[in-house]
This record gives C-alpha cells, sequence and structure tokens, in this order.
C-alpha cells in the first residue's frame, strides 16, 4: 500500500473524528476512483440492465436497510398478539398539507353524521341540536316565565321545571298523569321491589289466564269429537251396487309378486332369543349352584329336611262325613259400651290367640292324638268289643316299628351324606393338602374334585382366586409325577387328569409354561451334576417321560421356536447322546423318547439326527458278529462291550413262540423277576418297535434331497449284516415293510448338466444410437427436454439464492440479538456502578456525621 493511500486514509479517519453527522460518508460515497462499471460489449433492444453503475457496499447497506424496515419489525413484534391501526385520513400522506387534511377529515365526519330522511329532498335544512334540544325550539323561548306577571302563582316553579332543573332530569323520562287529589298516592315513584314484584304477578296472571285458554281449548275439542262421532254414524253415506260393481271391475287384478310380498309379510318372523351369557356370568351361576347343593348336603349329613317344617296333610277315610270337626276358637264377640262408645271385646280373645301360637309342643300332641283317632279303611266296623285291646296292642307295636325304620333310614342317610363327596371346594395351598384330597380316591371322584375346585373358584368370582390356581397348576403337576413314581405306576389315572391339566394351561398359559420349564430345567441340572460326578448319565425315571409326554399335549409343537417346546427338544436330543444304554429299560427309555420325538415333529417335519442315530445304534445291539462296513457309530454306542449284544437273541424256540405286541411302560418294573423266555420276547418286541420307528422316519423325511445319505447307514445294516432268516415272520415282514418304504420315498435326483443343442437366440430389435457429445456443452434435444432442463437450472438457481438469503436473514437476526444482549449488559453495569457510587457517598455522610458526633 502506498503511502498515498496511507495519508488519505489518515485523512478520512481525522475528518471523521471531526465531523460525525455523515458529511464524510457522502464525500466517500461520490469518490470517482471507487465507482464500479459494468461494461456491455453489445447494447440489446429490450433488455434491462442491472447495476451498471455502483458503489462498493451500496447493495449491502441496501439490504440491512430493507432488513431493518421488515425483518426487524417483525421479530421486535414477535410476541404482540395486537396491533394498532391508525385509519386516519392522509396521516402517512406526506404529499398533503395538515390543513388539507383538517379540512377533508371535517367533510368526511360531517358526511358520516348527515342522515337525510329522504334522498330527493333537496331542499332540506340540517338541524342544529343542543344537548339533544333543537335550536328552534329553544328561540321560541317558550318556557320563560314572566316575573313582573301579576298572577296568584307568581314566583312559584311548576312541578316539571323543577323536575327538569333540580331533579336531575329524570321526572321528564317518567309520564305521571295528574288526576286530581285521589291519586296523589299513585303519584309517588315505586321501589325496585315493588317493580319486580309487580312484575312476577303480571306474569304468573298471564300464565294463568295462557293455562285456562288451553284447558278450554281441549275441552272444546273433546266435546267437538263426542259430537262428530255421533253425527258420523248419521252421515254415512253407502255406494249403490251398480257403481260398487263398476269399481271392482276397474280394479287390476294383484299380481304374483305382490301375492307372494304378501305372504311372507303375514308369515311368522323368528323371536329373538336370550343373550348368550358370558363367562363370568356362567362361572357365577354355577358357583351358586354348587353353594346350594352342599347347604343341601349339610343339612342331610345333620339329620334335617328342608320340608320338614311343611305340615303333613291329615288322613282322611274314604267313608269320612267330615261332621266331627271342632271350632277353633270362637269367633263370637262382646259388645258393650264404655264411655259413651260401643266397644268390641277382642283383647281377651288376642291374648289367648298369642298364646296358643306360642306352644309348638300343643301342635305336636293334636297331631299325635288326631293320627291315633284317625280310622282306616282296613278296619272294619263290625269287630267285637273284645277285639279292641288286641288290636290297640298291635297298632303300638307297628308303630314302634315304624319309627326304627323311620331312624334307621334317617341315619343311613345321615351316613350316605357324610360320605358323599362336598360341592364346594377351596383351592389347596400346598401341595400337602392337594394330595390329601385326591389320593386313595377313584379317578372319577378325582376328577369332580377337580372341576368342583376350578368352578368354585374362578378367576372372576374373586380377586386373589388367579393366583390360587396357578400354584394350583404346579401342585397338580407334582402330583401326576408322584402317581408315576408308585408301584405299579398309575398311567390310567395319569392319563384322565390330563384333561384338567389341560383346561388349567388353557387358562393360565402364562404360569402353566413357567411350571413346565422349571422342571425341564430342574432335570438337565441333575443331568449335567450326574455326567460331572460320575462321568456318564442314566435315563430319567418314569415321572420325567411323562412330563415330556404332557408337554407335547399341552403346548403347540409346530412353532419354529416355542419358550417350552423348544427347551424339551434340546433335553431329548441330550437324554439319547448323552445316556448310555446299560440294561433293557435304558433300551425301553430310548425307545419312548424316539416314539415322542415323531410326536413333536409330525407336522414340522423337522430333520433330528439324534433320532437316526439312537436307531442305527439300536439295531447294531441286536446283530451278532460286529463287522461294521458301511456305518459309523456315535456315543452312547460302542462297538464292542459289555452291553454290544443287549438285544441279540439266539433261542429259536423263544423266536418260534414270540408274538408281537404293544410295549407298555409299565413293563420296565416288571423286567427284575422276568424269566429268560419273556426276555427274549421283550428283546424282539424292542427289535420291532425300532423297524416300525425306521418305517415312520422314512415316510417322515423322505420329501428331503439328502434322504439317501440319511439313511444309508440304516439300509447298508438292515440289508447286509441283520440275519433276517432267523427272525420270526412278522419281524421279517416289519423289515421288508421298512426296505420298501425307504427305497419308494428315496428320489434320485439327476445332477444339472449342460443341453447339448445350441440354444435359440431372442430376437433382437435395431440398436438406438445416441450421438455423444463433448462434456460440457449442452447436447440437443426435444424443445420439452430443454424446456424442462432451463427450468431445472433456473429452480436450482434460485434455490441457492433464497437458501443464501435465509443465512443472511439469520446472520442479521443474530446480530441484532447479540446487540440487543450488549445493550441491556451495558444497562445492567450502569444501572450498578450507579447503586455502588450512591451506596459509598451514603457511607461516606454517615461516617462524617459520626465523627462530627464523635468530636462533640
Amino acid at each position: 500500500m502506498g503511502k498515498a493511500a496511507k495519508q488519505r486514509r489518515k485523512g478520512l479517519v481525522a475528518a471523521r473524528a471531526k465531523d460525525p453527522s455523515g458529511a464524510v460518508t457522502a464525500m466517500v460515497k461520490n469518490n470517482p476512483f471507487e465507482v464500479k462499471v459494468n461494461k456491455q460489449k453489445f447494447h440489446i433492444l429490450g433488455r434491462r440492465t442491472k447495476h451498471d453503475v455502483g458503489l462498493p457496499g451500496v447493495s449491502r447497506s441496501k439490504a440491512v436497510k430493507k432488513r431493518t424496515q421488515t425483518l426487524l419489525k417483525e421479530y421486535k413484534e414477535r410476541e404482540k398478539s395486537n396491533v394498532f391501526k391508525d385509519k386516519r385520513f392522509g396521516e402517512y400522506n406526506t404529499k398533503i398539507s395538515p390543513e388539507e387534511k383538517m379540512m377533508k377529515r371535517f367533510a368526511l365526519e360531517r358526511q358520516q353524521n348527515h342522515e337525510k330522511k329522504s334522498i330527493y329532498n333537496l331542499n332540506e335544512d340540517e338541524e342544529l341540536t343542543h344537548y339533544g334540544q333543537s335550536l328552534a325550539d329553544i328561540e321560541k323561548l317558550n318556557d320563560i316565565i314572566d316575573s313582573d306577571s301579576d298572577t296568584e302563582e307568581r314566583g312559584i316553579l311548576s312541578a316539571e321545571l323543577t323536575a327538569a332543573h333540580f331533579g336531575g332530569g329524570g321526572g321528564l323520562l317518567r309520564k305521571k298523569a295528574l288526576t286530581g287529589e285521589q291519586d296523589e298516592e299513585e303519584e309517588k315513584p315505586k321501589s325496585r321491589k315493588e317493580l319486580i314484584e309487580e312484575l312476577i304477578a303480571k306474569s304468573k296472571q298471564e300464565k294463568r289466564e295462557r293455562q285456562t285458554q288451553r284447558e278450554n281449548a281441549l275441552e272444546l275439542t273433546e266435546k267437538l269429537d263426542t259430537d262428530w262421532k255421533e253425527i258420523q254414524t248419521l252421515l254415512s253415506h253407502k255406494t249403490p251396487k251398480s257403481e260398487r260393481k263398476d269399481k271392482e271391475e276397474e280394479k287390476p287384478k294383484p299380481d304374483e309378486y305382490d301375492m307372494i310380498v304378501r305372504e311372507l309379510g303375514f308369515e311368522m318372523k323368528a323371536q329373538p332369543s336370550d343373550r348368550m351369557k358370558t363367562e363370568e356370568e356362567l362361572a357365577k351361576e354355577e358357583q351358586e349352584r354348587l353353594q346350594k347343593l352342599e347347604a343341601d348336603r349339610l343339612l342331610r349329613m345333620h339329620g334335617k329336611n328342608e320340608h320338614g317344617n311343611k305340615k303333613k296333610p291329615k288322613h282322611m277315610s274314604a267313608d269320612d262325613l267330615a261332621d266331627g270337626f271342632i271350632l277353633d276358637k270362637d269367633d263370637r264377640r262382646l259388645l258393650s259400651y264404655k264411655d259413651g262408645k260401643l266397644n268390641v271385646g277382642n283383647e281377651e280373645e288376642d291374648d289367648k290367640e298369642e298364646e296358643g301360637e306360642g306352644d309348638p309342643a300343643s301342635e305336636d300332641e293334636e297331631e299325635a292324638i288326631d293320627e291315633e283317632d284317625s280310622p282306616s279303611d282296613l278296619e272294619s266296623d263290625m269287630e267285637s268289643e273284645e277285639e279292641v285291646p288286641a288290636n290297640e296292642e298291635q297298632k303300638k307295636k307297628n308303630k314302634r316299628n315304624e319309627k326304627k325304620l323311620l331312624s334307621e333310614e334317617q341315619n343311613a342317610k345321615i351316613e350316605v351324606a357324610r360320605y358323599e363327596l362336598p360341592y364346594t371346594f377351596a383351592v389347596p395351598e400346598s401341595y400337602e393338602k392337594l394330595k390329601s384330597l385326591l389320593f386313595g380316591r377313584i379317578i372319577e371322584e378325582q376328577l369332580v374334585i377337580l372341576e368342583r375346585i376350578q368352578k368354585c373358584n374362578h378367576p372372576s368370582l374373586a380377586v386373589g382366586n388367579k393366583a390360587k390356581l396357578e400354584k394350583l397348576f404346579g401342585f397338580f403337576l407334582e402330583y401326576i409325577g408322584e402317581l408315576a413314581t408308585v408301584e405299579p405306576p398309575e398311567l390310567r389315572t395319569i392319563d384322565k387328569l390330563v384333561l384338567p391339566l389341560y383346561s388349567l394351561c388353557q387358562m393360565f398359559p402364562e404360569a402353566a409354561s413357567n411350571s413346565v420349564k422349571f422342571v425341564l430345567q430342574d432335570a438337565a441340572h441333575d443331568m449335567e451334576e450326574m455326567i460331572e460326578v460320575k462321568g456318564r448319565a442314566t435315563f430319567p425315571g418314569l415321572d420325567m417321560l411323562i412330563y415330556l409326554k404332557i408337554t407335547a399335549i399341552l403346548f403347540p409343537t409346530s412353532d419354529f421356536w416355542h419358550p417350552v417346546v423348544t427347551p424339551a427338544l434340546v433335553y431329548m436330543s441330550q437324554l439319547l447322546t448323552k445316556c448310555q444304554v446299560m440294561t433293557l429299560q435304558d433300551v425301553v427309555k430310548g425307545l419312548f423318547v424316539c416314539c415322542l420325538f415323531l410326536e413333536y415333529v409330525s407336522l414340522s417335519q423337522r430333520f433330528i439326527p439324534e433320532l437316526i442315530n439312537f436307531l442305527l445304534g439300536i439295531l447294531h445291539i441286536a446283530i451278532p458278529q460286529k463287522r461294521v462296513q458301511g456305518y459309523t457309530l456315535v456315543h452312547p454306542f460302542r462297538l464292542a462291550g459289555k452291553n454290544s449284544e443287549l438285544l441279540l437273541v439266539c433261542d429259536e424256540k423263544d423266536m418260534e413262540t414270540w408274538q408281537k405286541q404293544n410295549l407298555p411302560l409299565s413293563i420296565m418294573t416288571r423286567l427284575k423277576g422276568s424269566s429268560k423266555t419273556e426276555m427274549n420276547h421283550f428283546r424282539l418286541s424292542c427289535l420291532a418297535l425300532c423297524l416300525d420307528l425306521i418305517k415312520k422316519c422314512a415316510a417322515l423325511y423322505g420329501s428331503l434331497s439328502s434322504f439317501h445319505e440319511i439313511m444309508q447307514p440304516i439300509r447298508v445294516l438292515l440289508t447286509e449284516h441283520m440275519p433276517v432268516s432267523e427272525y420270526p415272520k412278522q419281524l421279517q415282514e416289519l423289515h421288508q415293510n421298512a426296505l420298501k418304504e425307504m427305497e419308494d420315498k428315496g428320489k434320485h435326483y439327476t445332477p444339472l448338466v449342460c443341453e447339448k443343442k445350441k440354444p435359440v437366440p431372442l430376437k433382437l430389435y435395431t440398436p438406438k444410437i445416441v450421438k455423444v457429445l463433448e462434456f460440457g456443452r449442452k447436447q440437443g434435444g426435444s424443445k420439452e427436454e430443454q424446456e424442462r432442463k432451463r427450468l431445472i437450472h433456473k429452480h436450482k438457481r434460485e434455490f441457492k439464492g433464497a437458501v443464501r438469503e435465509i443465512r443472511k436473514d439469520n446472520q442479521f437476526l443474530a446480530r441484532m440479538q447479540l446487540s440487543e444482549i450488549i445493550e441491556r449488559d451495558s444497562d445492567r453495569k450502569r444501572k450498578v456502578k450507579q447503586l455502588f457510587s450512591s451506596l459509598a457517598t451514603q457511607e461516606g455522610e454517615w461516617k462524617a456525621m459520626k465523627r462530627k458526633k464523635f468530636k462533640n
């Protein structure tokens, strides 16, 4: 930067300091060396150019000025709800002088106030008024009183004048009728209370008059109706027969559709039936019914009869003439006069009636006497007087025997009611209470007890019933497990108890799933502990197998993932892979788990490799001379060892006497004391069951693409290593059926190969050749495409401009907010400074006064 420029800048700074009014700025704006000129190469006719000549910062100052007039004004009025609009004529018009504004405003005001009575009356003059009175009337001076008049009323003001001038003007508004001395009281003004009472009385009187008019009108209409009914019979007019025939002939015959519609209208319509009751209403009714039955049972158990209070009818013979009646009481009354009034003697009779009603024993004695004296139809009237004592003794004996029979019958009823099942039960709060209710009873009674527990304690009947029934599911599950461990196991009872268990599971699915998951978790934990301690695991007891079977009944097994079924599948797969097969009981348990697997995956068709491996191991321990070729064994089976020939049968006699039969679960407890023949029959039954399971697996997994690879080890073992010829015919048939099922279901898929024929090419259209233009230049196209590109470019430019303006508006508002904050802070600092200075002066004055006092 040159020295001249520095000197010029210093001069400008000094000039600004000397002349802050703005003369220097005008000089800067008019500096010709800083004017920017935009030149045009060619002058185009009709084109308007912008900013041909401009100064630096001019456009920016204009934008700031525009924003202060618009955006800043809106920002300052952002929290104001109402706006004051000045509608005075020419208030913001600088071209009109103040005198013209006033004249125009006066003319408009006169124009608004001036209203002519007739727009066609051009000669109408404006009436001038003063406080609502016409100036023309005031000028007449009609109310002026001549003080020089010699009348008697000289000096006395009229009442209207005094009321108008001294009474506040209210007298002129009220209309008073001057009627002489009699109306002096009426001329007094009424109070507000009297006016309101008068108004209420008038409204009541009008209402009463309207009511009387309405009643009179109703009476007149009723009277008119009755008169019309009497006259109507006289006015009845019958048309002659000739006219009737003509009208009948003119009537069209009804159409078939109209006849059908009329018949449907007269048909019987369905009557609305009673609405279906909700579950809560049904549960309430069932509870009330059971409570009523229980109350009846308790009455019978205590020897009380609910029908005993009813009086039995006395026996009447067929020959009774009903002439031996006795009046129970005398209805005649004594009449007397007491204190001049008629007195009816009813007091004594009332006392007697009360005494008679209070002795029920006397009624029983009378009934007993009547029964003894009642004649019998079988007795004859011709008996002699000597036979009367003998007959009386016989009657007494018969009555004693009848009483004994009645007492025995009543005792029998009491015993029956005592041993009868109660109709209402509370929910057992522990497993011991549930066991005491059910254990030792027959299955029908157990089902009835469980059903009544559910009905009497339905969740909708009380608040805590839901939690009690949820606990009942866990107790019930434990009870079923204990029934399975009893010797012998009560499998039939368990089979019947599954139904109430299922109903509880449907009622409380979350609690049921938690209970079953806890059982599975406990069993899995026990198996892991046994593996850690002993190094091997054994199959669980019959109770756990029953739980696995019940799980398939209570919960859906076809889901991809289920919170109860999925852990059960994992636990069963661990049983088939980790539990060693040491005895025939283990074989039966393993085959039962295989049956459960097929039941679980029957719908989902999920592949279970543990199932195929276990069936292969069962076939392996049933063949002699272990020459493993074509298949491999997995844990828990071994190629050779102590239990490698557990299902091998060598006795031909036992094979001939064997017959196929189902294997019950209870057979596991009966194998200890069995003979050798029974053991061999049991081995053959296990082998038959294994072949049957292989056939079912082939039918289930036959649609898999890798079916041959899955069933190949079993096929090799069945065809090459198994001595089929030595087995009975039934086993041979099962063997053939299993092989046939595997061959039928196994589909051989041919590998994919390329086609030998050359593929026919598709028909192609003529390619569209587009000329590639240079990058950066506008490519040619149709008129619509060029217009579209032009609009896109224009939109993009406008969008950028709008974003730029919004950004500048935000910056402007930020500067205004910052300036407001700085101004507030400076104002606050100034006030604080003033306060401190005033406090300091006060403190100095106080100290000075204190020093003066101290000196004095």
